[in-house]
C-alpha cells in the first residue's frame, strides 16, 4: 500500500489566560506530538478515552482545529494553511462523519439536500443527474428511494448515521475521519453500520480515520491501531500487536474493560482486570513521567512502537 497522508509531530493546544490582563498563563495540551501514516484504501483506528485528544486529532486532519504545531501531508503538501487546503482541493478529498448524527444533519433540510450538498459544492451537475446520484449513494447505505424529501427527525439514529455515511461519500473523498460513529447506537444498528461503512470502502477504495474508545469495534474495522491517552500516543500497531500482544499499561487497561459474556470464564477476567490494575499502581512510573506525561515512543518491531520509561517493554 502506498501513503495517503502523513501526520508529523501533530500539536493542538489551547491557551489558559488569566489574571487582570487575561495574559496567557498555561496551556491545555489536547493533541502533544503524534505521528502516523495512513495508507490507501485502509482503515486507522484511534482509541482513547474522552479527553485522550483523539477526536481534536481528527478535527485538525479534516481543518475543524486551529493546529499549534506540526504538519498534515497530503500528496506532497502540508495542508496545515487553509490557502493550501483550497489550492488542492482538499476539503473535497476529506470528509468527516461526526458521532452526533442529528446535530450533523441540517434539520431544516431534506435528504436530498443534505446530501447533494457536497455534490453542489465541488461539482457541476444537471438536477437531473445531481438526483440519480443521491438515490445512488440512499442504495448503498441502504436506504430506500423515499427517503429523499423526509427530514432528519423521521429516521432512527442508525438510519441517520447511514444518511451522514452517504453524505461524506458524496463528493467521492479519499479519507473519511469517522469521530465514534457509532457509539450512541444500539449493538444491533452498530453492526449494520459499520459493514455499510466496510461496504463503501471496497466500493469507493476509501481509507479511513477511525475515532473511538471501544476496542471491540475498533478490532472489527482497523489494520492499524495507536492507543491515545492525554494527547499522546501510548501503542501504536497492527491489529495483531496491540490485541495479542499489548505492552503499556493504558493498552492493557483498555482491553481488560472490553465486556465479556463468556459466563464460564467469569471469574477469569475478573482476576485479569485486577491484576492489570495492580500493575497499574505499582509501576505507572514506568509509563508515565512526574508529571503524568507519556514518554517518547520506543520501536519494538517494524510495526509496533511503545511509549515506556527508557525503551523498555514490560
Amino acid at each position: 500500500m502506498s501513503e495517503l497522508i502523513t501526520i508529523k509531530d501533530l500539536k493542538v493546544h489551547y491557551p489558559i489566560r488569566s489574571g487582570f490582563f487575561n495574559r496567557v498563563t498555561d496551556y491545555v495540551y489536547a493533541v502533544d506530538g503524534v505521528d502516523f501514516v495512513i495508507e490507501k484504501g485502509s482503515t486507522y483506528g484511534l482509541v482513547g478515552e474522552s479527553g485522550s485528544g483523539k477526536s481534536t486529532t481528527g478535527k485538525a486532519i479534516v481543518g475543524l482545529e486551529k493546529i499549534s504545531g506540526g504538519e498534515i501531508i497530503y500528496n506532497g503538501e502540508n495542508v496545515t494553511k487553509a490557502s493550501v487546503r483550497r489550492k488542492i482541493n482538499y476539503n473535497k478529498d476529506i470528509q468527516m462523519i461526526f458521532q452526533d448524527s442529528m446535530s450533523s444533519l441540517n434539520p431544516k433540510k431534506r435528504v436530498i439536500d443534505i446530501i447533494a450538498e457536497p455534490l453542489r459544492n465541488f461539482e457541476r451537475i444537471s438536477d437531473q443527474e445531481e438526483k440519480k446520484r443521491v438515490k445512488e449513494l440512499l442504495d448503498i447505505v441502504g436506504m430506500p428511494e423515499d427517503a429523499l424529501y423526509k427530514y432528519p427527525h423521521e429516521f432512527s439514529g442508525g438510519q441517520r448515521q447511514r444518511l451522514g455515511v452517504a453524505r461524506a461519500v458524496a463528493s467521492s473523498p479519499k479519507l473519511i475521519v469517522a469521530d465514534e460513529p457509532v457509539s450512541a447506537l444500539d449493538l444491533s444498528v452498530q453492526a449494520q453500520v459499520l459493514n455499510f461503512m466496510k461496504r463503501v470502502q471496497q466500493e469507493f477504495g476509501l481509507s479511513f480515520l477511525f475515532i473511538s474508545h471501544d476496542l471491540g469495534v475498533v478490532k472489527h474495522m482497523c489494520d492499524n491501531i495507536a492507543i491515545m491517552y492525554k494527547g499522546r500516543f501510548v501503542e501504536i500497531g497492527t491489529r495483531e500487536d496491540i490485541y495479542t500482544n499489548p505492552q503499556h499499561i493504558y493498552t492493557k487497561r483498555l482491553l481488560s474493560a472490553i465486556p465479556h459474556i463468556d459466563v464460564a470464564h467469569r471469574e477469569e477476567h475478573k482476576l485479569l482486570r485486577r491484576q492489570v490494575e495492580a500493575e497499574y499502581i505499582a509501576h505507572q512510573k514506568d509509563y508515565y513521567d512526574e508529571k503524568g506525561r507519556v514518554y517518547d515512543l520506543s520501536e519494538l518491531s517494524a510495526t509496533h512502537k511503545v511509549a515506556v520509561k527508557n525503551g523498555g517493554a514490560n
